[in-house]
């Protein structure tokens, strides 16, 4: 009787991955100290660690010096074996990075885009991408995955950009056939709040969460839903296009599409989020400069964090209602400006609101989340792809 085809190719597959999830999660590691992590003998370590080195998945990374126990050779991850890139886009600029296998961070670049017409934007994201690939001293054939986040969705039954009529240059048709020719590599383009939500599922204070809603604000409102572990799109791209909830407290919006705004923007966006505090007394130029000002003014300052906290919970009590997560995460600039007083605001005005008792926290990804969340989509396909020691199947063994 022929063997299951493959089997200890698989089992040796399986027990590399093992082993390379843990170098990436604990840093260098001895033999020894992997075999007792994966529960494998010394000597089957040992050829694991030769067949990764060999396939220059891993390397030597000096001794366990100064450690406790005897002096032993360590093993990392061979970070620069791939690279990826990932990008923020906005309407004023687009922030690019790319990182090396392990997520290490390589090179940044920042491309302002004020003012720009709606041609050139193949042309700006390749800029973009080579800028960063420039300050990391790297050419475009080392990258091996570009992941890409704009405001609003691309439809996957068109192809073509919804939901954010304010981002010029990038509802073409073929634009994302034209970038893809343009990069030469795998590219993966998403909503910019959802990567946010990626970031805090992978780094952040939603690992170990199935069920997570991200609330973003800055200029715009946003969120992006995560059920069973699994970002929710929709059918057109637009799950998570919640400024356009209508919400009690403002006038009803018609026409949502066209105007590219709806209740929950005209409550908690970042205009309306000024206006409140201007109204009162409170001077500044964004609405982040004044949540922070809100701050450290009290009697005025303290009325605005009230209101904006009601206004954050309205809207959340209508998406608690519908999805009823474990945990809402708050990110973007204009409401992580407000600390953790602005999230015990909202957490308990939402109590009052809703049934479900979500835990409620500020976002762990306090600097550039959307490109956090670019970087770990793109690392997460590439690593299934770089890590995979399976190779094809050769057929089966007669007994």
């Amino acid at each position: 009787m022929a063997s299951t085809p493959g089997t200890p190719r698989l089992l040796r597959a399986m027990n590399d991955r093992a082993a390379l999830d843990l170098l990436l999660a604990q840093g260098p590691l001895s033999r020894t100290a992997l075999g007792n992590l994966t529960g494998l003998s010394k000597p089957t370590a040992s050829q694991l660690l030769s067949r990764l080195e060999s396939a220059g998945l891993v390397r030597a990374s000096g001794t366990s010096a100064g450690r406790p126990g005897p002096n032993a050779q360590l093993y990392e991850i061979n970070g620069g074996i791939a690279y990826v890139a990932g990008l923020d886009v906005t309407p004023i600029r687009i922030r690019s990075a790319v990182a090396d296998l392990t997520g290490k961070v390589v090179g940044s670049y920042e491309l302002p885009t004020p003012g720009r017409s709606a041609r050139g934007t193949v042309e700006r994201v390749v800029k973009a991408i080579d800028g960063a690939l420039g300050e990391a001293g790297l050419r475009r054939d080392r990258l091996h995955r570009v992941s890409i986040g704009t405001p609003g969705g691309f439809d996957p039954t068109t192809g073509r950009l919804r939901y954010a009529m304010h981002l010029p240059g990038w509802h073409a048709a073929r634009l994302l056939d034209e970038l893809a020719a343009a990069i030469a590599v795998p590219l993966e383009v998403e909503n910019d709040v959802n990567l946010a939500a990626v970031a805090e599922q992978r780094v952040g204070h939603a690992q170990g969460s199935d069920n997570f809603v991200l609330l973003w604000g800055e200029d715009g409102i946003g969120a992006a839903v995560v059920i069973g572990g699994r970002l929710v799109r929709g059918a057109t791209g637009g799950a998570g296009e919640v400024a356009f909830l209508p919400l009690p407290g403002t006038p009803l919006v018609r026409n949502v599409g066209r105007n590219n705004a709806g209740g929950f923007q005209e409550l908690a966006g970042g205009e309306a989020v000024l206006a409140l505090a201007r109204s009162h007394g409170l001077k500044a130029r964004t609405a982040e400069a004044a949540v922070a000002a809100a701050l450290q003014t009290p009697g005025g300052g303290d009325t605005v964090l009230a209101e904006f906290a009601h206004r954050l919970a309205v809207g959340l009590a209508a998406i608690v209602a519908v999805v009823d997560p474990e945990l809402i995460v708050l990110s973007g600039g204009v409401i992580t400006a407000g600390g953790e007083r602005l999230r015990g605001l909202v957490q308990d005005e939402l109590s009052e609101l809703a049934v479900p008792r979500p835990r409620l926290l500020m976002s762990a990804i306090h600097t550039d989340p959307v490109l956090s969340g670019a970087l770990q989509s793109a690392l997460s396909t590439t690593r299934d792809e770089v890590f995979d020691t399976a190779g094809p199947p050769t057929g089966s063994t007669p007994d």
